[in-house]
Formats: C-alpha cells, sequence, structure tokens
C-alpha cells in the first residue's frame, strides 16, 4: 500500500492574533498536516502576545524562524519603547521568556534540502520577495529581480511571509515561491520603503498546505472565517483603531 503523501501546513504573520490563531490550527487539525512551519512576526501587536506565545509552545517543537518585527521586540531599546505605545505594550504583556525565545530563532531555516523558508528574502527580513511597492501597492516583481532577490538559494520551493498577500508564483527555472498570507492580520500599511498599502480586502485568517505528489508539491491557500470582533475590541482598548480596521475589513 502505498504511503500517504508529506503535506505541510505553513502559518505566518500572526502579529500576536490568538483567536485567529485559534481557528486556523482547528482548521490545520482537519487537513491532516504531518506537520507545521512557521514563518514569523508572530507576537507584534496591540492583541495578545503572550496568549499567542504560550499557544505556540503548546504545540511543541515547532520548526519557527523570526520575522523583522519579531527582531524588533527583542531590539527595542527605551526610547523606542517610548515612541511606540504598541511595542512597549507588547514587551510588558510578554515578560522575559518569549522575548528569550525569539532571540533563538533562525532568520532562515531548510527542510530536507528542499524548502528553504525565510520570512522576507533570503538575505533580508524585511525586504519582499515577490512585490514591489514603489506604486503604493503591491505588484508582482519581474522575474530577473525575483531571481537577483533569490541569489545563490536553489531549493525547489522558497516559502516566504512578510507581505500578508497570499500568493504563488513559479519561475522559469522550475523554482516555486508560497507566501501564505497572514494569519492574523489582512491588511496594513507601512511607509518603508515608500508608503504603501496591502490589503486581502477580507477579514479571513490565511495559512497554505503543501503537499508532495509525484508530480511536484500541490499548493492550497487556506481562508478561516473566525470571531475577528474580540480581536478589533482589543486593538481599539489599546488605542490601534487602524489595527482595528484592518483587522475586521482586509483594507486599510
Amino acid at each position: 500500500m502505498a504511503s500517504n503523501p508529506l503535506r505541510i501546513a505553513f502559518v505566518a504573520d500572526i502579529h500576536a492574533n490568538v483567536w485567529a490563531l485559534e481557528a486556523v490550527l482547528a482548521d490545520i487539525q482537519r487537513q491532516r498536516v504531518d506537520t507545521v512551519f512557521n514563518l514569523g512576526d508572530i507576537l507584534y501587536g496591540p492583541l495578545k502576545p503572550r496568549a499567542t506565545y504560550d499557544r505556540l509552545q503548546a504545540l511543541g517543537d515547532l520548526l519557527t524562524i523570526r520575522g523583522n518585527q519579531d527582531r524588533q521586540i527583542y531590539e527595542a531599546t527605551e526610547q523606542d519603547r517610548r515612541s511606540n505605545p504598541t511595542l512597549d505594550y507588547v514587551i510588558k504583556d510578554l515578560g522575559d521568556a518569549p522575548i528569550q525565545w525569539l532571540r533563538t530563532l533562525p532568520p532562515t531555516a531548510i527542510f530536507e534540502e528542499e524548502i528553504f523558508l525565510c520570512h522576507g528574502t533570503p538575505a533580508s527580513d524585511e525586504t519582499y520577495l515577490l512585490e514591489d511597492v514603489a506604486s503604493g501597492g503591491p505588484r508582482l516583481r519581474p522575474e530577473p529581480e525575483i531571481l537577483r532577490l533569490v541569489k545563490s538559494v536553489r531549493h525547489p520551493v522558497i516559502v516566504c511571509g512578510h507581505t500578508h498577500i497570499p500568493r504563488l508564483v513559479s519561475l522559469a527555472n522550475g523554482q516555486m515561491i508560497v507566501n501564505p498570507g497572514s494569519v492574523g492580520l489582512p491588511a496594513y500599511s507601512d511607509d518603508s520603503p515608500v508608503r504603501h498599502a496591502m490589503e486581502t480586502f477580507s477579514p479571513h485568517a490565511s495559512y497554505a498546505v503543501l503537499t508532495k505528489t509525484a508530480a511536484g508539491w500541490d499548493v492550497s491557500f487556506h481562508k478561516v472565517a473566525y470571531g475577528y470582533g474580540i480581536a478589533t475590541q482589543c486593538a481599539a482598548s489599546l488605542g490601534r483603531n487602524d489595527w482595528a480596521r484592518q483587522i475586521a475589513t482586509g483594507r486599510v
């Protein structure tokens, strides 16, 4: 009898939204995957950082890499905390153990020499791999630009996060790049590298499942409904009406 194909769930950009995480984990359980990988930006947000950490720790030894805002937490200075009340709230809510855990996370990882995991690009947790935002919104980069950012990584599959936009791109060289989207924050705006907005136009929590077949890797994107009202209330109570709107609508 043939063995069942390998199935891996990928989550990214949870951003302290423990309610979205719970819904995604329940859906993943129904998918009967073999393992779950976490692509970073885990605990930053005006929501429930410590509860999110505790829920992830309950899963056991989960392959996890860090994102740019995970690094922002443990690199924060007193000035950073004074100028960013959300960052200060996150650090106070977490306590020491979660912050020390973030310090241990690698920037990238490799699974069985076949899948390369990064948050942004192989070389940077702050650069978008697939999207150019010079126009103010996400547009797919030309393939030569993607290959330049991939650099020397030649694994058949690259999985990234950071943009919060679910996407699958196949390159002419046979490589496949997958972004599973965001578990906890379906839209946001940023000033770097230019002012831009990332929007999915839906409050659904997002993740992806890769299934290994004889023909290659199947990719399925999953958009999970959950009771986001409690998350929006939490964000609003901490003075982040922008996060509340983004969580509720997937729009900036």
